[in-house]
């Protein structure tokens, strides 16, 4: 049966209940996303070699922290992959997140995606206007996703709708050939 026609058969009562669950949904999807254990779950993963099971859609990335000065790992959704030596990602936790703060302050770091692994890279967050056409095509490649992702964001920024999302490009720097003798 076709959900127009199942929908068509309930009452509005019920719609409200279905909605209200998905409302409910999202909110446990946030408090996940604010969860330090689960979003911390793949690090082993990549820092094990097996970072090729996520494919293109999710990096390590390894940091220097601002203050303490030790390595630091974040895995991140890539947002774009302009070249094979560049990937964009953004901070849905806007300026507030951590990595963005240790980026800025040295954005010398290390990413390991698909069967690349620690390869040096240089970050640089992007400007307002330039982050915005990534987003517009992100939009555009993934409408569902992104409606998703919109109402995630919107409920970790306590319901701003005008919330902030840093874009950053990784650009990858060669990785080094064995000189020959």
């Amino acid at each position: 049966m076709m959900w127009h026609r199942i929908r068509a058969t309930m009452s509005t009562a019920t719609r409200s209940l279905i909605a209200r669950a998905f409302g409910l949904r999202r909110l446990a999807i946030a408090r996940a996303f604010r969860s330090r254990r689960l979003m911390r779950a793949p690090i082993g993963l990549y820092r094990a070699g097996l970072g090729f099971l996520f494919g293109r859609r999710l990096m390590l990335l390894e940091h220097t922290g601002r203050s303490s000065g030790e390595p630091r790992y974040v895995v991140l959704e890539v947002v774009t992959s302009p070249s094979p030596n560049e990937v964009v990602i953004a901070s849905a936790l806007g300026r507030r997140a951590q990595w963005l703060k240790n980026l800025v302050a040295e954005p010398e770091c290390h990413v390991s995606i698909r069967w690349r692994r620690r390869v040096p890279a240089t970050a640089e967050v992007l400007e307002p206007a330039d982050a915005t056409a990534y987003l517009e095509i992100y939009q555009v490649q993934h409408p569902k996703v992104w409606k998703e992702l919109n109402a995630l964001m919107t409920s970790l920024h306590d319901e701003d709708p005008d919330y902030e999302i840093p874009l950053v490009r990784i650009t990858l720097r060669p990785e080094a050939t064995p000189s020959k003798p």
